[in-house]
Order: C-alpha cells, then structure tokens, then sequence
C-alpha cells in the first residue's frame, strides 16, 4: 500500500503548515482551505475498509490491484498544472505484480474529469465530442461538486462506485471543517 501527497503534511499525522502563497500570477494557485491533503487522507482511510475486502472478488476488481487519484477541488485547469491539483494517490495491492498502469489509467481518468467537471463515464457515453487527442477512453473517475476522484483496477462501474465514496467522504469531511469555522465566528476561510 503506497500513498503520495503532494503537501508538506506527513502521512503519520504530524503536519507542517505550508506558508501562504502570494497572488503573484506567476506562483502556483492557492489550494482548497476545507478539502486539503489531510482531508483526502481521511477521506480515503474512511472508504479502505469498504474497498480492500472487495480487492479479492473478481467480479469487482478482477486485478486485485486498484489505484486511486484524489484532486484538490479548488485548483481548476485554469488556474493550476494537473499535477499541482492533484492531493493524493495512493496503490492498493502490491505494484510489483500490477499487469498494467492503473496509476497512469487513474491519472488519465482523473484528467478527463478534472478539465471537463463531469464523470468520465458521462464524459465517455455522452459528450465524446469534449475529448481532446491523446485522452483516456476509460471510465471509471467521478467529479462530485467539483471533487474529482479517479480509481483504476476494478471493473469500471466499481472504479466509480469507489470513487464516488472517496469523493463522498471528502466533501463531507470539508463540509464539517467549514461548519467547525463558523462555530467558531470565524468570518473567511
């Protein structure tokens, strides 16, 4: 089990506060103050006990290997390099005995849904016409509010169903930071 976050916060918990960003054009775009990397970390620690039992059944996840993709709502394909947007990734199953890219095929979903605002399933049924030369033709990402989840590996009604939990889980987890905030009299994010 693999897991790559794009902020300075550690995996075990111990968190560094990275300092603000300026509104220079040129520096990169401020993230999401509610749905940060820490909020992705317990979005997706929050679905795991639901997804890995399931890594094993082949009508799921005939793979047994899944790989997850988790952007930051708040940096748009305006504002922000993909990979800027992306909070975190994280392997299920051992990558030594992957049979394919699903970090690339997850990235590529991701893609698709970040810079459309759709699923890519929706994206892949019925809007074929968005699609630029060299984008995925796979499904299997959801954009929820603006949150885009990607997964890969599983069949890729499951790859959305996983996805769409993950993306669930964050914006609940943003929704009771900013409920938290306010409780606090706090008046901007």
């Amino acid at each position: 089990m693999t897991t790559t976050t794009r902020s300075l916060a550690a995996i075990d918990g111990s968190s560094e506060v990275p300092a603000a960003r300026s509104r220079d054009p040129e520096a990169p775009a401020v993230g999401s103050r509610y749905a940060d990397a820490d909020a992705a970390r317990e979005a997706l620690r929050l679905a795991l006990p639901m997804i890995e039992p399931l890594m094993s059944d082949e009508n799921i996840c005939g793979s047994g290997f899944l790989y997850i993709v988790i952007l930051d709502p708040a940096l748009l394909p305006s504002e922000s390099p993909f990979d800027d947007a992306v909070l975190l990734e994280h392997a299920v199953g051992d990558r030594t005995r992957w049979d394919a890219d699903y970090a690339g095929f997850a990235r590529a979903k991701a893609r698709v849904s970040w810079r459309s605002g759709q699923d890519s399933h929706r994206v892949q049924t019925s809007q074929p016409h968005a699609l630029r030369e060299g984008d995925s033709l796979l499904w299997g990402s959801v954009c929820l509010d603006g949150i885009v989840v990607a997964v890969s590996g599983a069949h890729p009604w499951y790859d959305e169903a996983f996805a769409m939990c993950i993306a669930a889980n964050l914006r609940a987890i943003a929704k009771g930071r900013h409920a938290k905030a306010r409780d606090a009299d706090r008046l901007s994010a």
